[in-house]
């Protein structure tokens, strides 16, 4: 593979086209249609916004995985949250996605339009800081994400425990990917995966390539920009025409075998692992990650959350597993649109549905 590291833009723009020219002759050579998929939502906004995925061959079906960490989350998770909301003394706090996102009953937009005491934040240090001040009032914040955002929610647990913040509490729904994508890796229709690179800046490579080992099918980590994405897609359709398993790390300027090491150790000392439920896939064993130890009591009630129900009509589950694509649900661009959204696929800026309906 080419080394991309000091190129002008120009270079960039020339490699891109090769990359994308090489990509379709391997395509063709495969003798079948290729089937990836990626499982990070940045990586789904990229390849739209940077046209890639448009203008690449019809023989290649790039699928939207569970890469939106709110559009997996159960509606009891949003149940929950609405019930301290509408609770006296009680003030919930969330990235501004979450707002909209449909619980059974209600969303927290709907709460707060009923007098429920909801806000939201830019940065999840803003509660802290709420919390600090406000003593009266018990902040419950909506700890959502992945392995990319669990560091952050691990180092706020541990403040709020060292500074005696005790009017303070965390909803989590933190999950991890790697057991998520052992499960979509059993699909015979996917013929490989593009890694999420920002989980594996964390994680390390080392979870992967456990995965490419047991599924037997090639998995690349990708970077973000589109010389990078075209990289990893070259290499993925490269293995896969060859039906060679294996990972392949084509983002090695930021991503080790070994992750972060720091952030790792954090983790480990604030969450344990448990079952959790993601939409689409049912309860992935220890998938979720919990606040232990010491630090439980600022747990807000998060394990247990099973319920999830979809609105009608909604097909965000069938998105998530790519078992179809966003343009296929009836709702899409009619009765569910970014303005009035459905389901949660098209509410948060990493949904699937919401990126294909903006960039689509």
């Amino acid at each position: 593979m080419t080394d991309m590291t000091g190129m002008t833009k120009q270079e960039e723009r020339e490699l891109a086209k090769r990359l994308v020219a090489e990509i379709g002759r391997m395509a063709e050579t495969a003798g079948r249609k290729l089937r990836f998929m990626e499982v990070c939502g940045t990586h789904t906004s990229s390849l739209y916004r940077s046209g890639i995925r448009q203008i690449l061959s019809p023989k290649i079906t790039l699928l939207s995985g569970p890469g939106c960490p709110v559009c997996v989350t159960p509606t009891a998770y949003i149940d929950k949250l609405v019930s301290y909301a509408m609770t006296e003394g009680y003030k919930v706090l969330a990235f501004g996605d979450l707002l909209a996102v449909p619980g059974s009953r209600l969303s927290l937009s709907g709460a707060r339009d009923r007098g429920g005491r909801v806000d939201f934040f830019y940065n999840p240090e803003e509660g802290l800081a709420m919390a600090a001040k406000d003593r009266q009032t018990t902040y419950v914040l909506a700890a959502v994400g992945f392995e990319t955002t669990a560091p952050v929610w691990a180092d706020l647990v541990k403040r709020a425990y060292d500074e005696n913040i005790g009017n303070i509490r965390f909803l989590t729904a933190l999950k991890t990917m790697p057991e998520a994508m052992d499960i979509l890796a059993r699909d015979l229709h996917i013929d490989g995966f593009l890694c999420p690179g920002h989980v594996a800046v964390i994680t390390g490579s080392r979870p992967f390539f456990h995965l490419a080992e047991t599924s037997g099918k090639p998995m690349v980590i990708g970077g973000f920009t589109p010389p990078l994405l075209l990289r990893a897609l070259s290499r993925l359709v490269l293995e896969a025409s060859r039906k060679k398993g294996g990972l392949w790390n084509e983002y090695p300027s930021v991503v080790r075998e070994e992750g972060n090491p720091k952030a790792l150790s954090l983790m480990h000392e604030i969450f344990e692992a448990g079952d959790a439920v993601w939409r689409g896939l049912g309860t992935i064993r220890g998938s979720g990650l919990y606040i232990s130890g010491k630090y439980e009591f600022l747990d807000a009630g998060s394990r247990g959350l099973t319920e999830d129900v979809m609105p009608k009509g909604c097909c965000c589950a069938s998105v998530l597993t790519g078992r179809m694509v966003p343009q296929n649900c009836p709702c899409f661009g009619k009765a569910c649109t970014p303005d009035h959204p459905v389901g949660a696929c098209m509410v948060s800026g990493e949904g699937a549905c919401s990126i294909t309906y903006r960039g689509g």
